[in-house]
């Protein structure tokens, strides 16, 4: 067998370096959260009557029910979702804005693996910030389960992290004695109020299914750490599933950082979601109408 030239190496490892240089993919994930059940529970001053229950659940599902878009190359990533036409009769725009950014919607989601930093962008309020912090550590645990997801083969891991305190998917149900000890503080009947119905837990346990056959740490979200793209996750009330990969298309995303708005750490903006969530539930307590943070 003969020897290539040098010079052949040469084009060979740079063209090697360069392919791995300019490797970029795109996935789409379809995030759908379990709608939360408002029977037997009071709006306000009022109890909620079937009529509307459906329509409040009918118009959490509409805002649970979200796509995103993953562009990503061996170090970075932007995550968004997909833009859609608000059909008429949908709440305000502001609300809607809140609402969204509170159910990981809102913004440019950047990760640098690398770096191990992240980079959002969020409206809430009327106003805009940019979070800036680094990446959660994940310790996941790898497990032997197998599955396949659109062709890919992938591998089951599982995580117990903390829940952010801001993010509405978070909410639990209370369970039935909690429920009962609230209505006797209340009201001393089997009615409770909207905001004492539900609860955030400190902790949840994630599960994720991972391809080797896309060698990149990168996922939907802050998710991240895995030895290959993470094609699905549930957290027991969210699934983000991958619809769709797309590798080395001819056009090029520009994956780079958000730059608009104050900056901010993570812990930062939580306290300042947390304060206006609170003096929202204070306005609504004692009110007529829909559930807090719902709007008409």
């Amino acid at each position: 067998m003969k020897k290539l030239p040098y010079y052949l190496l040469l084009v060979l490892a740079f063209s090697q370096v360069q392919a791995q240089k300019d490797f970029q993919g795109m996935a789409v994930y379809e995030s759908k959260t379990q709608t939360p059940k408002f029977d037997g529970m009071r709006a306000g001053n009022r109890d909620i009557t079937p009529e509307m229950q459906k329509s409040i659940e009918e118009r959490m599902k509409q805002m649970l029910e979200k796509t995103f878009v993953l562009n990503f190359n061996k170090s970075a990533s932007i995550y968004k979702e997909e833009e859609k036409l608000e059909t008429p009769g949908q709440q305000g725009g502001g609300m809607r804005m809140m609402m969204s950014s509170m159910m990981g919607g809102g913004g440019t989601f950047y990760k640098d693996v690398k770096s191990k930093t992240y980079t959002v962008d969020k409206e809430f309020m009327g106003k805009e910030f940019l979070v800036k912090d680094s990446l959660p550590r994940l310790n996941w645990k790898l497990e032997q389960e197998t599955k396949q997801i659109g062709g890919y083969n992938c591998y089951k891991a599982t995580v117990v992290k903390e829940a952010s305190q801001t993010d509405f998917r978070n909410f639990r149900p209370k369970n039935n004695d909690d429920k009962k000890d609230d209505a006797k503080k209340s009201s001393g009947d089997t009615k409770t109020n909207f905001e004492d119905s539900f609860e955030i837990p400190k902790e949840i346990i994630v599960t994720a299914w991972y391809t080797p056959e896309i060698p990149i740490n990168q996922g939907p979200e802050n998710y991240w750490g895995l030895p290959g793209l993470i094609l699905e996750v549930n957290d027991g009330t969210t699934t983000i599933l991958c619809s769709k990969i797309v590798l080395n298309a001819k056009e090029k995303a520009d994956i780079k950082a958000p730059s608009k708005g104050k900056e901010i750490s993570q812990k930062e903006y939580d306290e300042t979601v947390v304060k206006k969530m609170k003096e929202f539930r204070e306005m609504n307590r004692g009110r007529a109408g829909g559930p807090p943070m719902m709007g008409r």
